[in-house]
């Protein structure tokens, strides 16, 4: 069998690992508001968020020709394939670490970070898009506060809106409500988060000649679409615990606020063709929300501990994707 055929089948193996990882670790924020205040089971949650994942996994391309061509142009790498196994090696390796320890870091920034880090060890910062790369590290900063933000001012209107309703009412409304909100954050996840894996396969079958363009075939949106809902089949306990319980308390009216909040966010950098992390803008908008409903509830030490994990995940992944990249290099080339 030629070898380059070899190298995509690992890349592919590799980054349907990757978006089976990603599902666990990161489809987990999408429902845990909605467990934690009893919304929905366990069981159901993670049924409803893995068929919801599916289907906006398929519904948009956009974010996967952003991840394909926009950190660097596949085309012009000497050795794109190896480039593309130490990236996704570096990107399931930090996943799995900050899974195992229950902090939610982003799935996005150290798939991006990889990337970029597995380029410049390979063929220097001269190869990597600099406008490309610089948008969409833009968007991975901004999307964060522009959720917090949002989740903040929902959550005051909702509080003067209801300040007066029967509170026991209210709280079930509210919880049924959050089956909705619920689902179309799990679709939403699915739009943007499982496109990444899309675009590191299209970018990895651009570089071993098997297509000239960016244009993502049927069969990779149908693999990478599968691997996220069976990962989120796994579920992400820690993280859920970690999203649902110790950042404050969350009740139904603040998991719906947060729902819609981050949502909104997600479904228009998708339409924009933005990739970002459903895990910074969840964990945002949560903290917006929490911060409009009492300052002092939120456990600020804990955001703290995982906005460090955010700002330190693209260049950690960077410098083990290259770690990774001389490895192969000695294995491979």
């Amino acid at each position: 069998m030629d070898s380059v055929l070899i190298i995509t089948i690992i890349i592919v193996f590799l980054a349907l690992s990757f978006d089976f990882i990603n599902g666990f670790h990161d489809t987990a924020n999408a429902i845990a508001t909605s467990v934690s205040t009893r919304a929905l089971s366990p069981r159901r949650a993670i049924i409803l968020a893995s068929s919801l994942n599916f289907i906006g996994a398929l519904t948009f391309t956009g974010v996967a020709k952003a991840i394909g061509g926009q950190v660097a142009d596949p085309a012009t790498l000497e050795h794109g394939l190896q480039i593309v196994i130490a990236a996704l090696l570096a990107a399931i390796t930090w996943n799995l670490v900050t899974w195992w320890f229950g902090i939610p870091s982003s799935s996005s920034h150290a798939l991006i970070g990889s990337l970029a880090g597995a380029v410049i060890a390979s063929a220097g910062f001269g190869a990597l898009n600099e406008s490309g790369f610089t948008k969409i590290v833009q968007g991975l900063l901004f999307s964060p506060l522009i959720a917090f933000a949002i989740g903040f001012i929902l959550m005051i209107l909702f509080k003067k809106i209801f300040a007066n309703a029967n509170p026991h009412l209210y709280n079930n409304r509210f919880r049924r409500t959050q089956i909705i909100t619920t689902a179309f954050q799990a679709f939403t996840h699915g739009t943007n988060d499982a496109q990444k894996a899309m675009g590191i396969i299209t970018f990895a079958l651009v570089a071993g000649n098997f297509q000239t363009d960016l244009e993502v075939p049927l069969w990779v949106k149908l693999s990478a679409a599968t691997a996220m809902a069976l990962g989120t089949s796994v579920g992400g306990w820690k993280i859920i615990k970690t999203m649902g319980t110790k950042i404050f308390k969350i009740e139904p009216v603040n998991g719906v606020t947060a729902d819609l909040a981050s949502a909104g966010v997600i479904l228009t950098a998708t339409l924009i063709h933005l990739p970002v992390s459903t895990t910074h803008v969840i964990t945002s908008s949560i903290l917006g929300v929490g911060s409009a409903k009492k300052f002092s509830a939120v456990k600020w030490g804990l955001a703290g501990r995982i906005i460090i994990t955010w700002i330190i995940t693209i260049p950690i992944s960077g410098f083990l994707a290259g770690g990774f990249y001389e490895l192969i290099k000695i294995i491979f080339l």
